[in-house]
């Protein structure tokens, strides 16, 4: 699902890579817990991070969903 900032109008999958992503109630795909801010970090995601943005240092557990994603080794 595309995200769309209120404030320049780029899309994003993701509202963390957005400055001021419009609002929404966003569930963890790990654990299942609803309403959690893009910030939400649970062992299953923690255990899943394999990825970094060497541009502004966001992890993921998929090279998707970061601008420059480079491996964790």
């Amino acid at each position: 699902m595309a995200h769309t900032c209120k404030s320049c109008g780029a899309v994003a999958d993701d509202p963390g890579h957005l400055c001021d992503p419009i609002d929404e109630e966003i569930s963890c795909s790990f654990c299942g817990e609803k309403n959690v801010g893009i910030t939400h970090v649970c062992k299953a995601k923690l255990a899943a991070i394999k990825y970094s943005c060497s541009s502004c240092g966001r992890m993921a557990a998929s090279s998707g969903d970061l601008c420059k994603p480079t491996e964790i080794s």
